[in-house]
């Protein structure tokens, strides 16, 4: 890895414990790491489960300091966001990174010394436009003014993808003159995932109560299909509350371990994420270098990453889901093909191209001298373009980030 830019000494890094942002933090840590970058990860949102603990002792060098703050997408959070704000101020004294990783928007906001990278990994604004349609009504306002204070303030805002920046920027304004704005793809550790002898089943991953992951869909077409259609994730919103029930012809798996995921996509022939609204798709990532064919909603942002190692369908046409579930069924040639291509793209998101476009970032951040200081006379800001929102729909809805 000689050819990989040098970084700094440190980062401080914040991960909510709810859903892949912790994944795609322990990935990013463990990739700085091997270029001697050593991580302070401060996790907020709940307490840690046994597995994440796990993989945080696997990184070498990674201190752990974890809270329960609730996060700024959650109910009435703002108290907790305060008071997380003067705790990362305290953990940066303490310290002493030479870079801070936000892996929210509010405490872009922050006084911190080091330079402040913000990453766009979801937002409610847009998760609404894309599950619900329209804007997001006045409950979100605050939520609103935070995010935007967070983005003005970054030394740079990074999205891991083209199609969520252009989403971050349309719903909350371009950045300041100078500001930074890149496209950094996640990626998973192929060492981790691997096609094992494959059974004639379909598989998805997520949060069964996320509405965007449209796990609704595949309970609809599950009876019309040969094979089983199996689901992994839990039915548990942040809080404690219950979601929806899945409809009873899926095959629930419950939360899996990390080993545990690893080895459901191991096995799964098709991986089916027909979602309504995914930033990058995590998931999809790992199915595919399971040696999975992939089943994707027709969204912006999963054509631009998979192209054309993926079938495609309107999330909201059960009817053709069903026809691309049961083409590949019936279609094992076809179906190996679309498996091989979709290893294949996967295999380029490695956590080395990962670090390669943090550690550049970072490098150009601390160039700029203390604090990240902009400078508009040798950078451009990128600017988004985004259609008109539709007429919102009046339904009470749980709006989840990353």
């Amino acid at each position: 890895m000689a050819d990989l830019p040098h970084g700094p000494g440190s980062v401080l890094m914040t991960a909510d414990t709810v859903g892949g942002v912790f994944s795609y933090a322990i990935e990013l840590s463990r990739a700085l790491a091997a270029r001697g970058v050593r991580t302070s990860l401060a996790t907020l949102g709940g307490p840690l489960s046994a597995s994440q603990r796990e993989a945080a002792g696997r990184v070498p060098g990674l201190a752990v300091f974890e809270s329960s703050f609730r996060l700024e997408w959650m109910d009435d959070p703002w108290d907790d966001v305060a008071r997380a704000g003067d705790w990362l101020l305290e953990l940066e004294e303490r310290v002493r990174p030479a870079v801070i990783h936000l892996n929210g928007y509010a405490h872009g906001a922050l006084g911190f010394r080091a330079p402040k990278v913000v990453v766009a990994h979801s937002c409610v604004l847009s998760w609404w436009a894309a599950v619900l349609g329209g804007e997001a009504p006045p409950r979100y306002d605050r939520y609103r003014r935070e995010v935007a204070r967070g983005l003005a303030a970054a030394s740079a805002v990074v999205a891991p993808t083209r199609a969520m920046l252009d989403a971050l920027l349309h719903h909350h304004g371009p950045l300041p003159e100078g500001a930074r704005a890149v496209v950094i793809p996640n990626a998973a550790d192929p060492e981790r995932f691997a096609p094992r002898p494959k059974e004639e089943l379909v598989l998805a991953v997520g949060r069964l109560w996320d509405q965007a992951k449209n796990i609704e869909a595949l309970g609809e077409v599950a009876p019309h299909l040969p094979w089983p259609v199996q689901v992994a994730g839990s039915d548990v919103r942040p809080g404690g509350d219950a979601g929806a029930t899945p409809l009873p012809s899926l095959e629930r798996l419950g939360v899996l371990s990390p080993s545990g995921v690893a080895a459901a996509l191991g096995h799964a022939s098709i991986y089916a994420h027909p979602a309504r609204y995914e930033p990058f798709g995590l998931s999809v990532l790992e199915a595919a270098l399971s040696g999975c064919a992939l089943v994707l909603g027709d969204i912006p942002s999963l054509r631009e990453v998979w192209r054309d190692a993926a079938l495609y369908v309107d999330p909201g046409d059960t009817e053709a889901l069903r026809r691309a579930l049961r083409a590949l069924i019936d279609a094992p040639g076809a179906r190996r093909e679309m498996a091989a291509r979709a290893r294949a793209r996967a295999l380029d998101f490695s956590p080395r191209r990962m670090a390669r476009g943090y550690l550049s970032l970072y490098g150009e951040l601390l160039r700029r001298g203390p604090g990240g200081e902009r400078s508009p006379s040798r950078e451009t800001r990128e600017t988004a373009s985004g259609a008109a929102a539709t007429p919102e729909r009046q339904r009470k809805a749980s709006a989840p980030c990353a």
